[in-house]
């Protein structure tokens, strides 16, 4: 492999204490007995905060791989449409053998959860490379794992439950990542260029990095990139993809910060508004302008909040989180050109919540793995149908939908096949697939191409049908 530095350098940002991108919580036992995991409680050294250095040069790094010829796609956090479902036709297995579903490559990763974005046969992963402490957005092959490119750039992450723990963002010809400290680069998707200097969200924004490190995933609309720095200038910001130039920047007079959920885009009363939680509560901007058009502070978590919105039709928007927040449905209302947020229920913990993931909305129901540990069904009327009862959990690992069918995992590498409905919990499949632990990271798919990871290893999965 040949190396080549970018010619781009910044000024470094002070480190932050070592924390994790949710509300992590360590299981001991199946009955669902666990222990508060405490901001910092594995960190190594004396300190979390360390002296980075004062400019920071890219380099890319060239690999063996080449382009699957593979369609499909999985571009952002959610999917293309949010929603965490797949819209594509491709025939899925409804059983597998035994063993699961053929495992087509493998590759360790650095210590996280950054899940991955996939386009023309590329997969993009914002990892973390602990032997040379650095940031680093990787593209491989999605046919074979095989590394295409690497842009990294050094950042000095102190381990706490992992280090990386975003999804990039990818069109025809940007990617766009965001680092454990908020460091957002934007390169070239075919070959790994930088496109405009690495930006700093703590040093030009007065963003601080979150507890348990940036979880937020980055948002392409169109031309422009969206950011919720939480700075006391910038609670959002809109950037040209191309060039890096602001186009707006939304007020933040309450000072509200920078939390582990992403930006959701929501249209209502003919205007398009991008939704963020933040620290203090939540908040619906103009996509045009950035300005606030509502915002209320009846919902906010303590210590990590980390589910982003769920996005309803009419107005509606479904949040929930972990660290004994519970849920709530908020309707939006228009009245004399003002908008504003009413609560329309709100439930306890483990009623129907989610500690880590996002619910998804499939057919008029929202799914959900709640705290307990057990996958749930409610209705949007607020009734709770089913969940899977206490002998079957899952914990905080990750769910995704494609072909009708619900793909979980659970903690430790376990992926359970589901048939999504109203009825009752249905299992049609499992297998452990993973040999690790803390499988966490969001999951993607693309022509039938079904990716997993735990702390260390991430796995390309065949689920197509024979």
């Amino acid at each position: 492999m040949g190396e080549r530095v970018a010619s781009w350098a910044i000024p470094a940002v002070v480190g932050v204490a070592a924390l994790v991108s949710a509300a992590l919580w360590l299981r001991s036992s199946p009955a669902g007995e666990f222990i508060l995991r405490e901001p910092g409680a594995d960190r190594t050294g004396a300190a979390a905060v360390q002296e980075e250095p004062k400019e920071l040069h890219g380099t890319i790094t060239r690999g063996m791989g080449t382009p699957a010829e593979v369609a499909g796609s999985w571009t952002r956090f959610r999917g293309a449409r949010f929603d965490n479902i797949s819209s594509e036709d491709v025939p899925l297995a409804r059983s597998w053998p035994e063993g699961g579903p053929k495992v087509l490559w493998s590759l360790p990763v650095g210590e996280g959860y950054a899940g991955a974005a996939i386009l023309k046969g590329c997969v993009y992963m914002l990892d973390y490379d602990q032997e040379k402490r650095a940031d680093a957005m990787r593209c491989f092959s999605l046919a074979d794992g095989q590394e295409i490119w690497r842009f990294s750039y050094p950042v000095r992450v102190k381990r706490n439950h992992g280090m990386s723990r975003t999804v990039p963002a990818v069109t025809e010809k940007h990617v766009v990542g965001i680092g454990p400290k908020c460091h957002v680069t934007c390169l070239i998707a075919e070959d790994g260029m930088l496109r405009w200097p690495i930006l700093d969200l703590v040093r030009e924004h007065g963003a601080k990095v979150p507890p348990w490190y940036a979880g937020q995933c980055p948002l392409i609309d169109g031309d422009r990139l969206i950011l919720a720095p939480g700075g006391p200038d910038a609670l959002l910001l809109a950037l040209e993809c191309e060039t890096g130039k602001v186009v707006w920047k939304t007020p933040n007079p309450d000072a509200w910060k920078m939390t582990h959920t992403s930006i959701m885009p929501m249209e209502f009363a003919g205007r398009r508004t991008y939704v963020y939680s933040a620290s203090g509560g939540v908040v619906g901007v103009d996509a045009s302008d950035g300005s606030i058009v509502w915002k209320t502070a009846e919902w906010k978590i303590r210590i990590a909040n980390c589910p982003s919105p769920v996005v309803l039709d009419g107005g509606r928007i479904f949040l929930t989180g972990g660290y004994n927040a519970g849920s709530r449905m908020i309707q939006l209302k228009e009245a004399d050109g003002a908008i504003t947020a009413e609560t329309l229920f709100a439930y306890e913990p483990k009623v129907f919540d989610c500690e880590q993931q996002t619910p998804i909305l499939f057919d008029g129901h929202l799914y959900s793995v709640r705290s307990d540990g057990q996958l749930a069904c409610m209705n949007l009327d607020g009734k709770v149908l089913w969940s899977s009862g206490a002998a079957v959990k899952f914990g905080l690992g990750p769910f995704l939908l494609a072909d009708g069918l619900l793909f979980v995992m659970n903690d430790t590498g376990t992926l359970t096949l589901v048939e999504p409905s109203p009825g009752g919990y249905k299992q049609l499949a499992q297998a452990k697939v993973l040999d690790g632990h803390d499988s966490w990271g969001p999951m993607a798919i693309a022509g039938g191409r079904l990716i997993v990871r735990d702390l260390t290893r991430m796995i390309c999965l065949d689920v197509r049908r024979p």
